[in-house]
């Protein structure tokens, strides 16, 4: 009885080791420190302004309440600009991660589709 081939999609299953070459090759560490660079300052910037509206809502009660239009008050329009927000922060993502990510992260799927870091994982042996 001869050998069966493996299966087509056999290559879709990188080795232990092949993650471990990819995790230390220079694209990788290029696209981590990338995503690094817009999510921390992004993380940063959400979590002091929704500290501000929280501390606003607890201790700044008068301010909070004044009338802005009609029954429309201060904390009203904050608490809705933290949707806003959310909404502006998730559309900045997207197109950060179609302009700077994907391209990286596609270099990395063609490296691991085309062997190169299975080349690597077998010198390492």
């Amino acid at each position: 009885m001869s050998e069966q081939a493996p299966p087509p999609n056999e290559r879709l299953r990188p080795s232990p080791d092949e993650f471990l070459v990819a995790q230390a090759s220079p694209e990788f560490t290029d696209l981590r420190r990338v995503l690094l660079r817009f999510i921390a300052p992004m993380s940063v910037f959400f979590l002091l302004w929704y500290a501000v509206y929280v501390i606003l809502g607890a201790f700044a009660h008068d301010f909070m309440a004044t009338k802005v239009w009609g029954d429309i008050n201060v904390g009203l329009i904050l608490g809705l600009i933290q949707f806003v927000t959310t909404f502006g922060i998730t559309f900045a993502y997207v197109r950060f991660a179609n302009r700077d990510l994907d391209p990286k992260a596609e270099t990395i799927r063609q490296n691991f589709a085309t062997g190169v870091y299975a080349d690597a994982a077998k010198e390492t042996r």
